[in-house]
């Protein structure tokens, strides 16, 4: 006979949404975690176009890719502390109007200063979006930046960021429920109004209807949001020295990638659609240390634990408390840090003797891959 009281784990459920509402979110989500990166690499193939038009120097608009770095760094810290406080629906629809709005400014400035202000309030309005690793964003943005430069214009790049970014915020204002626990406990608990979907037919706003609710825990009091305190964590000596050479890496990566384009099309000759295909090797990289890495890392976590004499629970996980991590991660690490550096020696050996392109191709995508597949 079965108890007449059910354990709790299984009387109150963690979530109330069902799987394909969860789908829905995480596809919403990831829809708007795409523009962050997008924004970033559908632009370098049109540097040299868009300084022509402005009557800027290369330098001027490759100012405007440092602003826009500089400000998605700090700029999560703050949107993400706000998150925590209004919840997330809102952020979303602040942010992403925010972005709509600095896309259209983009692609109707004609001054050097504009775009490099409005640079900076597109990369703060996406900055909510700025949580997930995207790997095709900066193979297919240059793509894209390249066929828009070579046909309708640059400014075009920044029109369809506005419609695609429009489109993300219809569909999220229509039917994307707020998550915030503090509104609405599991999904059981009716939010107010300005955390509901519109179009509740397509995702209800609330789901107390589907089994036992938990009220939502206080909201915490509104605070300024501060950025520094996510700083915080470097005062730990461990997690310093695990972000620290990783930093290093991604700023190779970022200066390589920002830099490609009017490279390679001072050096090579190259036009506007072939400077964006030029970062293809960038996801033909993605593909194959996507396959590689993986089964690298969980190679040398076997190694570790045999040599510890630990099982390894694939169901439940390892108590990471008696496994030593850190010597699995940092095992072979050292390897792929060599490889690009030796590669960005050789990439930057290539362009300077003008050699054949198609060597400057494969390096770029030896060093892209080794410099952030392996990070220490």
């Amino acid at each position: 006979m079965a108890p007449l009281n059910p354990p709790a784990s299984e009387a109150v459920p963690y979530t109330l949404f069902t799987k394909n509402e969860r789908r829905w979110i995480v596809a919403m989500i990831a829809l708007a975690g795409w523009f962050s990166t997008l924004s970033s690499f559908i632009y370098y193939p049109a540097i040299p176009v868009v300084a022509d038009d402005l009557g800027s120097s290369i330098a001027m608009i490759d100012l405007t890719v440092t602003s826009y770095l500089a400000v998605s760094a700090i700029a999560p810290a703050v949107v993400g502390d706000a998150a925590d406080t209004f919840g997330r629906r809102p952020l979303y629809a602040v942010t992403l109007t925010l972005y709509l709005a600095a896309n259209v400014g983009v692609a109707l400035q004609h001054s050097a200063v504009a775009l490099l202000l409005l640079r900076m309030l597109q990369s703060a309005g996406i900055s909510v979006a700025d949580a997930t690793r995207i790997t095709t964003a900066p193979s297919l943005g240059p793509v894209l930046g390249g066929a828009f430069a070579s046909g309708p214009g640059w400014r075009w790049i920044f029109w369809f960021l506005a419609m695609a970014s429009g489109f993300c915020l219809l569909a999220m204002t229509l039917a994307l429920p707020e998550t915030h626990r503090a509104y609405v406990g599991n999904g059981g608990t009716r939010p107010a109004r300005l955390y509901r979907p519109v179009v509740s037919r397509i995702m209800r706003p609330w789901k107390g209807d589907r089994g036992l609710k938990i009220p939502p825990p206080p909201c915490k009091p509104p605070t300024v949001p501060n950025p520094i305190k996510s700083l915080r964590i470097l005062s730990r000596k461990d997690v310093a020295v695990s972000i620290m050479p990783g930093s290093f890496l991604y700023t190779v990566y970022c200066c390589i990638r920002a830099s490609l384009a009017t490279t390679l099309m001072e050096v090579y000759r190259l036009n506007k659609w072939q400077a964006g295909l030029i970062y293809l090797p960038f996801g033909l990289g993605a593909i194959a240390s996507t396959l590689v890495s993986s089964k690298w890392i969980d190679h040398d976590y076997r190694v570790v634990a045999r040599a510890h004499g630990l099982p390894i629970n694939k169901v439940s996980g390892d108590d990471l408390l008696r496994f030593p991590i850190e010597q699995a991660r940092i095992r072979s690490v050292f390897l792929p840090t060599f490889c690009a550096f030796a590669s960005v020696l050789a990439y930057g050996w290539l362009v300077d003797k003008d050699t054949v392109s198609n060597a400057t191709c494969m390096l770029v995508a030896i060093v892209d891959r080794i410099s952030i597949s392996r990070p220490p």
